[in-house]
């Protein structure tokens, strides 16, 4: 009966420290979008499963792996979420597959990513013909994100008032109030540009949040304060 209640005890006080971590941590830990929350996830049910059935290691180890982890994993998020230059690193990146509709094979090999596996996660969004691509990007989280050509897209309201206006990929222009230096390349989205489109505004590159030119090429800014 002693060996019972000690496995109830473990069972119970290992899903309350689950729910808190995932409490603590946000909806992304459920989500699992980024390497060290896939990493984290999997360590931690390994550590609640352990809590709950193996009694030969003391209750109290598991107790301080579960908050070490959890410390550990609050701070690296911490660190994404501040430190743009660390955000690849501890998070991963998204990777462009297909740019201005040609299959960028070196992406592909750098990301692993064959052609099969591009087929099928094509055909998951109701596309048989690749040819209908113009751009398609790796998420974080292993999801393939896809924009067809203008001739492809389902036609709405809003398109028909707009045809004129020509379809493009987004192009990241400033995030965190600084400038996307490898975005700056850009033909027609430079940084002159962008700068002329802030003194417009009266803002400064500090002033900003995020900035991005949207595929109507509207520029779309989101200020600090």
């Amino acid at each position: 009966m002693h060996g019972s209640m000690d496995i109830i005890i473990r069972t119970l006080t290992s899903f309350i420290l689950l729910w808190v971590f995932v409490l603590v941590l946000g909806k992304q830990t459920i989500a699992q979008k980024t390497y060290h929350l896939y990493i984290a996830s999997i360590t931690m049910g390994t550590i609640a499963g352990n809590l709950a059935f193996n009694i030969k290691i003391k209750f109290m180890y598991f107790i301080i792996a579960i908050i070490i982890m959890g410390t550990v994993v609050f701070v690296l998020n911490l660190v994404a979420v501040k430190n743009p230059r660390f955000r690849k690193w501890i998070a991963g990146e998204p990777a462009t597959l297909i740019q201005n509709g040609q299959i960028l094979v070196e992406s592909m090999e750098r990301m692993r990513y064959s052609m099969d596996s591009l087929k099928q996660a094509l055909r998951g969004k109701d596309i048989f013909n690749i040819e209908e691509v113009d751009c398609a990007i790796l998420e974080i989280d292993g999801s393939l994100s896809v924009l067809k050509k203008a001739q492809f897209l389902t036609t709405t309201k809003e398109d028909l008032q707009q045809l004129s206006s020509p379809e493009s990929s987004p192009v990241e222009l400033i995030y965190d109030g600084k400038i996307v230096t490898e975005n700056m390349s850009h033909p027609r989205y430079g940084e002159k540009w962008l700068i002329k489109e802030l003194n417009k505004r009266n803002l400064a590159i500090t002033d900003v949040s995020y900035a991005v030119v949207g595929t109507k090429g509207n520029l779309y800014i989101d200020i600090k304060n």
